[in-house]
């Protein structure tokens, strides 16, 4: 009970965290879809509504592990929350892929990119993508392998669905996703590397003789650095939950599902946690929009404590205080 109790807590602080910065993160980029119309920010978006909805999905199990175990969930709805649990993630997955193949394509085809990828495009792929997310989280109800023969509570992953499952998605789904992963931004940093030797060598030719113009390491550093890191938190993520799953599946006397469940999936959805950080906060555009949120909260914050002051001023002070506020306004808070 008591180690219920603790993975409860940190489920509900690990769903907190989650749907707090992706919702910071969909703030920002509807604000940026507002000033200027881009493909980019939709996916962008789309990122942060999937990994919402997979925040506000493991909310809902929250209860479950704090709740007492003499009244477990009943399967049926905890079949339901483990699909919806289930569909968010695989909707996180697949976007992370479309933002990859198109920054791949933008790269790749840069004269082509805004005409295959046009507004009518990013709807058809977001919305089928939502689409085969939600076909893959309820798979397991429509497919009695993949459910477990035996449900007893808390509600959680393998108390529902069998490991089958989630072999048939290492194979079919997750690994290759995984491959094209590495192969979009591996080929996104040979051409961006090779763009760089070009503008390098453009510019030592138009240099005048002697000159010596240092060499530009730090962009090319920035870009491993950048790739790095979007493959290595998708794949440390999630490698470890899909490896050992498939490891269930073929020792079937090993009992791996505490590991799979209490660490393990934590881990894959912590990736959530850390795509608004990758994918968003690293982007200059939405960077400069969350420096302008905050300082039109710090004015807002300023102007309502001057109007508490200028109320608490008095009878005879309303007009002072008001065209001390105007002052203050003009002068202090745009500078």
């Amino acid at each position: 009970m008591e180690s219920s109790f603790s993975f409860g807590v940190t489920l509900a602080i690990l769903a907190s965290l989650i749907i707090a910065a992706n919702a910071l993160v969909a703030m920002a980029v509807l604000s940026l879809i507002h000033k200027n119309d881009g493909v980019s920010l939709c996916f962008t978006l789309n990122l942060a509504v999937a990994d919402t909805s997979l925040g506000l999905a493991i909310s809902g199990l929250v209860t479950d592990q704090l709740s007492s175990p003499a009244r477990p969930t009943q399967k049926t709805l905890c079949s339901l929350r483990m699909a919806f649990v289930t569909s968010s993630a695989a909707a996180s997955v697949l976007t992370v892929m479309l933002i990859a193949f198109d920054r791949y394509l933008a790269i790749k085809q840069p004269l082509r990119y805004f005409q295959i990828m046009n507004g009518l495009m990013a709807g058809a792929c977001i919305a089928g993508l939502w689409l085969v997310s939600y076909l893959i989280g309820f798979l397991p109800l429509g497919v009695r392998v993949f459910q477990q023969t035996a449900y007893k509570g808390p509600c959680s992953f393998f108390a529902v669905f069998h490991p089958r499952f989630v072999l048939t998605l290492s194979c079919v789904g997750f690994f290759p996703a995984l491959l094209l992963f590495v192969f979009f931004y591996c080929d996104i940093l040979k051409i961006a590397s090779t763009h760089s030797q070009q503008i390098r060598k453009t510019e030592n030719a138009r240099a005048p003789a002697g000159a010596h113009r240092p060499p530009r390491t730090p962009s090319d550093f920035k870009a491993v650095r950048t790739v790095a890191v979007l493959i290595g938190s998708f794949t440390l993520s999630w490698t470890p939950f899909f490896i050992t799953s498939i490891v269930q599946v073929a020792c079937q006397e090993c009992h791996l599902y505490p590991v799979l469940e209490r660490y393990l999936w934590l881990l894959g959805v912590g990736n959530s946690l850390l795509n608004p950080l990758i994918y968003a906060y690293w982007q200059k555009e939405i960077r400069q929009q969350f420096s302008q949120m905050a300082l039109g909260m710090k004015k807002g914050l300023a102007a309502f404590l001057l109007l508490l002051s200028a109320r608490d001023g008095g009878p005879q002070g309303p007009r002072e205080s008001a065209r001390h506020i105007t002052t203050i306004s003009h002068s202090e808070l745009d500078g």
